[in-house]
């Protein structure tokens, strides 16, 4: 398991005691999920050259959970068998800008009552119009951003498509188990390139599948996956107290919205199918619909250097 701090950690030890402290692995400096899961790859394929791993994000809500599983299962079987990488896609319940697409080709396989199809090629997060076209269509999928490998058959495709992050990881291959273990890896890692797995595999190398994920997915990065996914009162408005703070929240006339409070008053007045998240140091307002673009937000913070990011 790859995380981006000790906290990070610490929280995973206590949420799934089961896990052994040696498997948890924290990045000395964050490089996005290309080199994330490179390294990863790299300590389970020390472990054993023909392990498949199955990709998983911690901010991800499926249903129900057996589907889910035997997906998961027959992926893993045909990577193991083929030496060829999987990608999941999702049925789209709605047209979604804020996650990428995958469209299917041909059927190539149905493998233990699940589909699998050619991939025809990975899609940038569209426009609205777009995105409508896509769903509409059938042809694509939502890109849950999960794979299932072989450690093999990821890190050769990194050493194909990515080098630069290869190179560095071959660097950290040869201390693994010395007693310069941990100081290579903090000097080589932050050397390397910041790059998503997408940009540095996914969209670059042919040898994958695409694997129907026919069950209940929901990213719950998102505002609205939020709403969607908690206990809606008459008038479908979720309410969270987010300091346990028991903040006040006055509504009047007000349907379809999610209230974030963190111990202030928030009243509410005929405004409909919005978001109000108010921490100790930011208040954020936009409409539901429009909760992914919470990031330009974060973009133009990091740009003006404001300590909120």
């Amino acid at each position: 398991m790859i995380t981006v701090s000790e906290a990070y950690k610490r929280e995973i030890l206590r949420e799934v005691p089961g896990i052994s402290k040696k498997n948890v692995l924290v990045e000395p400096a964050r490089r996005e999920t290309g080199p994330a899961h490179g390294l990863g790859a790299l300590y389970i394929y020390k472990k054993d050259p023909e392990a498949v791993i199955v990709t998983e994000a911690a901010d991800r809500l499926v249903r129900p959970i057996p589907v889910y599983l035997k997906t998961l299962e027959a992926a893993a079987k045909v990577a193991f068998e083929n030496k060829i990488m999987v990608a999941m896609g999702v049925k789209p319940r709605y047209a979604h800008t804020g996650l990428g697409h995958i469209k299917k080709g041909k059927e190539w396989k149905v493998v233990d009552g699940i589909k699998f199809y050619e991939l025809a090629e990975f899609v940038e997060k569209p426009p609205i119009e777009l995105a409508e076209k896509y769903t509409a269509s059938g042809e694509y999928f939502w890109n849950a951003g999960q794979f299932v490998w072989r450690a093999d058959t990821i890190l050769a495709s990194l050493e194909k498509n990515a080098p630069e992050v290869s190179s560095r990881l071959k660097q950290i291959e040869k201390r693994l188990g010395s007693v310069f273990e941990k100081m290579t890896l903090r000097k080589v890692y932050k050397s390397m390139p910041k790059i998503a797995i997408d940009y540095a595999v996914a969209e670059k190398d042919k040898n994958f599948l695409v694997v129907e994920g026919d069950f209940h997915w929901t990213d719950i990065g998102d505002w609205k996956e939020v709403w969607e996914n908690l206990p809606q009162d008459k008038d479908n408005n979720v309410i969270i107290d987010g300091g346990g703070s028991e903040g006040r929240v006055i509504n009047i006339d007000t349907s379809e919205t999610l209230v974030h409070t963190d111990g202030r008053l928030i009243a509410m007045i005929d405004v409909d199918d919005i978001a109000i998240v108010d921490t100790q140091d930011v208040l954020l307002v936009c409409k539901k619909s429009q909760a992914q673009s919470v990031k330009k937000i974060v973009e133009q913070l990091k740009k003006e250097g404001e300590k909120y990011v």
